[in-house]
């Protein structure tokens, strides 16, 4: 038997592929029906389908090519305050308290349960379990931050006003549903399974992936209002929602590409299309960037989703120290009583987002620049 030619790909790289990394795009541009791979500079190994990656069919769906966290994403909105207003330590320590109360990262943590848009609560999913998931679960883990690289972080602009950052996304609904719609999926090559997206069970997976990527809009912007109440409590701060941009980066959708309508598969990629507004995160420590896409066909009109890890969180854990941390995080308010939670997550831990940047200008385009102030992750 032949093997499967493989599918065209364009690449964006701020570092070489790894071995690992390359292996892993060579064995999803043999899968049937992949027509097209894009590669971001953030790329990454991670299970089955490489973070950072955007994949192009004419009628298979992958799953595994969307990930576990369907809809994850970020949001940004200004506040009506300077920066400073969080330069005195007790305050920032306030500040940081409450979020933590306000927005816990487990759904354990609440004693109040958020209330949902009712575009979230009159739908049905396609099965009973993930059905009762949304009912009971999914009730409890709206609003709730996650742990891992989900963060709530304050920022400054150029000219020192503050901004509010969320990255979060659909919580267990997410890993359900992907789980769920596998089992039924039908075998396609090197451990990938796929669905027909023209077959029931394959609508069923659309229907169900889109609920996750509304139920991880409306949570980001849930947090926001919650980090908000926060906010106007201690600084006397409101939040400006005409500023709001929302983006998210683990998607399928169909798409107009080259002349063919085209299911475009983003695993940590965002959306870039010419225009469209966009979220660039660098990391706990270091600048992030608002954005605007420059829709570039080639890479099937997408960006990278933030700095992209440099190191695994096993390797991380090896090679950065507490104290190291704290060195990388100066000037920046963050809970030191959790520094050995975080050492995963240090900058150094990461890839430099600058070089991430330049590595995709012919992708995007920067409108802002944002360096963190207070930074709130869940552990």
């Amino acid at each position: 038997m032949s093997e499967e030619p493989l599918a065209p790909i364009q690449t964006w790289l701020a570092t070489p592929m790894s071995r690992d990394v390359a292996e892993a795009i060579d064995r999803l541009r043999r899968a049937p029906d992949v027509q097209h791979v894009a590669v971001m500079p953030d790329v990454h190994l991670a299970a089955d389908v490489c973070i950072g990656v955007v994949l192009a069919t004419s009628h298979l769906i992958y799953p595994q090519a969307v990930g576990g966290d369907v809809g994850c994403g970020m949001l940004a909105v200004a506040l009506d305050v300077e920066a400073t207003t969080l330069s005195v330590p007790r305050v920032a320590g306030q500040v940081l308290a409450d979020i933590g109360q306000a927005v816990p990262a487990r759904r354990r943590n609440r004693n109040a349960v958020i209330p949902q848009p009712e575009d979230l609560t009159n739908v049905t999913l396609s099965d009973t379990s993930l059905e009762s998931l949304r009912r009971n679960e999914g009730a409890l883990e709206f609003a709730t931050l996650g742990s891992g690289n989900h963060f709530i972080e304050l920022q400054a602009d150029e000219e020192g006003r503050l901004w509010l950052m969320v990255h979060s996304g659909s919580r267990a609904l997410g890993q359900a549903i992907r789980d769920h719609h596998l089992s039924r999926a039908q075998p396609a090559a090197n451990r990938l399974r796929a669905l027909d997206a023209t077959s029931e069970i394959g609508a069923e997976y659309r229907n169900d992936a889109a609920y996750a990527r509304r139920f991880a809009t409306a949570s980001r912007r849930a947090i926001a209002e919650e980090v908000g109440r926060v906010l106007t409590r201690r600084l006397g701060a409101q939040l400006c929602w005409d500023t709001v941009i929302t983006t998210d980066h683990n998607h399928v959708s169909r798409e107009r590409h080259a002349g063919r309508d085209l299911w475009v598969h983003r695993k940590g990629a965002m959306s870039a299309h010419a225009g469209e507004t966009g979220v660039l995160p660098g990391s706990m420590g270091t600048t992030s960037f608002h954005v605007e896409g420059r829709g570039n066909e080639a890479a099937l009109c997408s960006s990278a989703h933030g700095a992209g890890r440099t190191f695994s969180r096993t390797a991380a854990r090896g090679k950065i120290s507490e104290r190291e941390l704290r060195r990388q995080m100066e000037g920046v308010w963050y809970d030191t009583r959790l520094a050995s939670k975080l050492c995963d997550e240090a900058p150094s831990a990461y890839k430099d987002i600058r070089s991430v940047l330049k590595a995709q200008k012919e992708l995007v385009k920067v409108t802002r620049s944002l360096r963190p102030v207070l930074n709130y992750k869940g552990v």
